[in-house]
């Protein structure tokens, strides 16, 4: 990475921000490397490969390790059993892992809900939660999305039922990632009529009423989770309703760059895919290399793996450093990077033909992965239409940012 001058996407500003440093330090250079040897012995590609045709998708054995290094609790406080690593820290983890891709329910839980519980839940929840995430102990899932599907407060339909020190749930949600091995889920519902009346559940997936089937036709983790006359206990509620829409936005905000992080990972995998066999591949005899329709491709597949790279780092950076209008940059960021790892992968597909269609060969791993994490915490469409709101409304002044456009 490089030090540059200047943002990404400041249509507003009259002055260029101070000079950012996306570069990577030595020691997230020595985390990168670590978590790629982790990747060569613990889960290489064929192993990967074979993990999708199985129950649960991932292995038992490298989640296990994985708990062991510190990597499920880098975005818990150590004061709950975690490391409170930076976000950025967070992220060179997430992308070696995406470029594997190395599957389970690594962000789920480790990244997602941890954040989620931190935002939303009281001291009692986070005692008894966050150190078992962080040791693996157990997995926690969110569930947000339903049969009406839409991401945002308007998607949450599910209601609640209040009995007593108890509350009824019956309802489904759709697309839940990693509800197949989850402990808990972390389900979203509406507590009242007003449109930001949301709330957050935490349901055991032991409780009866409660059960999870993987979706037919998708060889990733989506999972439709059914609640049938739940019912749950008061004390597993996370925050009142106002509190929940702000959490829970605090939540995404620094989640969202992480996922983007894992998706910049596949996008690199593809490309390293695509120039090495374009450096192998004969054909007319010559290396396909040398025509300029697969050079095309291949530039094409670079500049969507930029702009995903260099959004996403924008966002990590701004938020690990306090700067202004983080919330432009991280809708920016996975606008550009669902839509850049999908394309991504269509130019490798070009590149490689019919080979990249072989189940062994292990471009096709991308290809779904691709597509199903387009729409996971909101499609581009929706993270777009987020953005021009916000660039609407942007004022540095309400973002603790000086006049002159530099961040305080």
């Amino acid at each position: 990475m490089a030090r540059i001058s200047g943002s990404a996407f400041h249509p507003l500003k009259k002055a260029p921000f101070t000079s950012m440093d996306l570069s990577l330090t030595e020691t997230q250079q020595l985390l990168k490397s670590g978590v790629e040897d982790f990747i060569a012995r613990e889960s290489p590609r064929a192993s990967i490969i074979e993990l999708a045709e199985t129950v649960t998708g991932y292995s038992s054995n490298a989640w296990k390790t994985a708990a062991g290094i510190g990597w499920l609790g880098m975005a818990i406080p150590e004061k709950y059993g975690g490391s409170g690593s930076s976000l950025t820290d967070l992220a060179v983890v997430y992308e070696a892992l995406g470029y594997g891709p190395v599957p389970g329910p690594f962000f789920s839980s480790g990244v997602l809900s941890a954040h989620t519980l931190l935002a939303l839940g009281d001291e009692p929840q986070r005692s008894e939660y966050l150190p078992r995430i962080a040791s693996g102990e157990i997995v926690v899932a969110m569930a947000i999305t339903e049969p009406d599907w839409a991401w945002g407060v308007d998607g949450i339909q599910l209601r609640i039922d209040r009995r007593g020190n108890s509350y009824g749930l019956s309802g489904t949600k759709l697309f839940v990632y990693d509800a197949i091995t989850a402990d808990y889920l972390i389900t979203a519902v509406r507590a009242g009529d007003n449109p930001g009346d949301i709330g957050f559940l935490i349901v055991d997936t032991s409780l009866p009423g409660v059960s999870v089937r993987r979706i037919e036709g998708f060889l990733t983790s989506e999972c439709e989770v059914t609640f049938d006359d739940v019912e749950v206990p008061g004390d597993a509620l996370l925050g009142g309703s106002a509190a929940a829409l702000n959490g829970f936005e605090a939540a995404l905000r620094h989640s969202t760059p992480i996922l983007c992080a894992y998706k910049v990972g596949g996008a690199q995998a593809v490309y390293d895919m695509s120039v090495e066999y374009s450096r192998e591949r004969v054909q007319f005899g010559q290396l396909i290399g040398r025509f300029q329709h697969v050079q095309n491709h291949i530039v094409q597949l670079v500049n969507h793996l930029d702009s995903a790279r260099w959004t996403t780092y924008e966002a990590l950076w701004k938020i690990d450093e306090h700067k202004g209008d983080q919330d432009i940059s991280v809708h920016l960021a996975k606008a550009v990077t669902s839509e850049g790892f999908v394309q991504a992968t269509n130019y490798a597909h070009e590149v490689h033909a019919g080979v990249g269609v072989m189940r062994e060969y292990g471009l096709s791993l991308f290809t779904r992965l691709s597509r199903s994490l387009y729409h996971s915490l909101g499609d581009p469409e929706y993270h777009r239409r987020k953005l021009a709101e916000l660039v609407v409304d942007y004022d540095p002044a309400l973002t603790g940012e000086s006049s002159n456009g530099t961040g305080r």
